[in-house]
């Protein structure tokens, strides 16, 4: 009888850097960086066993596939136009919105979530994350399911 697999969110710098160079052909393979597993284990540095014994294992944590939702929580503060901003970096990363909460300001902050489909997306999710994070008026951006 096989045993569930459990899963631990674990932060990369803590991980041998074998498992992060295996994620990294992971993602060269799937952006087709690399034509091979070959060309790819020879770019990154470790050997193709050492990358089988990983590839099916490891994944970023904002690898996310297409037809996935992912809900947003945002602390804005209460300045005009701040949502609007946080939305464009949305339409530019090719983020599909489906659904927008927004609180009443209270203490000059606004609670905001954003759901949308991640299908489309142009960039890594980690750097819509960290773009929107950056926007003046953004207290906090954090990813709170998906």
């Amino acid at each position: 009888m096989a045993r569930p697999v459990k899963y631990y969110l674990v932060a990369a710098d803590v991980l041998p850097d074998v498992i992060l160079r295996a994620a990294e052909v992971n993602r060269m393979l799937e952006a087709h960086e690399a034509e091979t597993v070959e060309a790819a284990v020879r770019k990154v540095g470790i050997s193709r066993s050492a990358f089988y014994k990983y590839k099916d294992t490891v994944r970023p944590f904002f690898d996310m596939k297409s037809d996935r939702i992912i809900t947003f929580q945002a602390i804005l503060k209460d300045v005009s136009g701040i949502l609007s901003r946080v939305l464009a970096l949305f339409a530019t990363s090719g983020a599909n919105i489906l659904t927008i909460n927004q609180s009443i300001p209270v203490n000059g902050c606004a609670a905001v979530t954003i759901s949308a489909e991640a299908s489309g997306l142009r960039e890594d999710l980690e750097q819509l994350v960290s773009d929107v994070s950056a926007l003046e008026g953004v207290i906090k951006f954090e990813i709170l399911a998906g």
